[in-house]
């Protein structure tokens, strides 16, 4: 085992920081190739982890495509100066108004997405307005916060939801019908203990004579108008295509091609173009398809020397104890497996680990199964390395010059994410157990 943890470390640790501008595919992709030369996991499974990564990694591929294509059509800014008028400018009704914004966000165009677009333009609108710099440090860790704890209403939220929806065989819909409303518990509870604490941040008032008006922001009309449609019909898709068997990615990927077919008015042999298509193709994550299948080999061989076994055991220990220790035990140990070991590769972990843990009643498997995803989408806030997108969007705010420490940023962690996850983990068992009655 020790091998197949030194190589798993390694690989972590060079996705992480990223020496000398190194991709985190050709990282991760390294990792399993002395992964296999070491024979830590042999190539029968390479097909093994591409079938419970492929559909995942493409669906969040086409998912940022999308948000990127209404990004440049000014969708994002326009919705945030909405946003920003509702607030009728008092700084404590803004606030909430910018937590459901995010929440809203993600909940279609996943964690990444709402993170990345949405916490930049947020803060370009409070310099415009003066906001004190304690009272948009507030508002930022709102977004990056509820970009997270927010991301567990459909399977395409969190691509950490996509992996185990996936690997479990959890169709779309019974996803949705067990966690919208456990969403919704997460979203108030969010808003609550962030609320308590930076009450005493929000301005009273802010001038809303200094915002433009949202329409200002709309740089490419034929695809701010084509969003709303399209976003009612992927919905629609998710839920009337996927129980028929079709994949998630080829319904995300359906509408990405539509979107860029209209961006870039192939239809009219590219006249009157705003966006560039070929440009939001060369900037999407490719790498994230490298990263998904190296990274995840390279957690396989933790499986292959028997983490997971172990892992398996403790479960089962857990489930004797009842749905109750079941449900927070599996939630709070993937939260912390998360927090340090990042929740994509933690969330296999997770899964591999409840597959192999025998003799557990079939409600508390699937407790565990949904405590493993909640764990995986709020863990990653104890520490900055719990999640890529809170890495990429430390970065983003650095470049607008809003430093956030690592110690800073653990005790704001620490204190908001334990009783969020715990909130959340208990309207899951009790929401499961109205299911299992209906």
């Amino acid at each position: 085992m020790m091998l197949a943890l030194v190589l798993f470390l390694t690989t972590l640790a060079l996705v992480i920081w990223q020496p000398r501008g190194l991709g985190i595919g050709w990282s991760a992709m390294g990792g399993a190739g002395l992964a296999l030369l070491t024979g830590v996991i042999g190539w029968a499974d390479v097909p093994a982890v591409w079938q419970i990564v492929w559909d995942a990694t493409f669906t969040f591929v086409a998912l940022i495509v999308i948000s990127v294509l209404l990004d440049e059509a000014g969708f994002f800014q326009w919705a945030a100066l909405h946003v920003a008028r509702w607030g009728g400018g008092q700084g404590r009704r803004l606030f909430p108004l910018v937590v459901v914004l995010g929440a809203l966000i993600t909940s279609v165009f996943a964690n990444d997405g709402a993170a990345l677009l949405l916490t930049p333009i947020v803060v370009a609108i409070l310099l415009r307005l003066n906001f004190t710099p304690a009272a948009t440090l507030a508002f930022v860790i709102a977004t990056g916060f509820v970009a997270d704890t927010t991301s567990l209403p459909l399977v395409i939220s969190n691509l950490v939801n996509i992996v185990s929806a996936n690997y479990f065989g959890i169709t779309f819909n019974r996803y949705a019908a067990v966690m919208v409303p456990v969403n919704l518990v997460s979203l108030l509870a969010t808003l609550g203990v962030l609320w308590l604490a930076y009450r005493r941040e929000m301005p009273q008032h802010y001038p809303l004579a200094q915002l433009e008006a949202p329409a200002t922001a709309l740089r490419d009309q034929l695809v701010f108008r084509a969003a709303f449609p399209m976003l009612v019909l992927l919905l629609l898709g998710y839920f009337i295509l996927a129980p028929l068997g079709v994949p998630v990615a080829a319904v995300t990927g359906t509408a990405a091609l539509v979107l860029l077919a209209l961006a870039g008015r192939w239809h009219q042999g590219g006249r009157g173009a705003a966006i560039s298509p070929l440009k939001v193709l060369r900037e999407a994550p490719w790498q994230i398809v490298v990263f998904s299948l190296g990274m995840y080999l390279v957690v396989y061989g933790l499986r292959n020397a028997g983490l997971t076994q172990e892992l398996a055991q403790a479960l089962v220990w857990l489930a004797g104890h009842g749905p109750w220790a079941a449900a927070i035990g599996t939630g709070f140990g993937a939260a912390l497996l998360s927090s340090v070991m990042n929740n994509l590769p933690g969330v296999l972990v997770g899964a591999l680990s409840i597959e192999q843990a025998q003799g557990i009643p079939p409600l508390t498997r699937e407790l565990m199964v949904y405590a493993n995803v909640i764990g995986c989408d709020l863990g990653p806030k104890f520490t900055p390395i719990g999640s890529l997108a809170t890495l990429l969007w430390l970065h983003v705010l650095s470049r607008k010059g809003i430093t956030i420490g690592w110690g800073q940023y653990m005790r704001i962690g620490l204190a908001i994410t334990p009783p969020v996850l715990l909130v959340v983990l208990v309207a899951l068992v009790l929401w499961l157990r109205v299911l299992g009655a209906a």
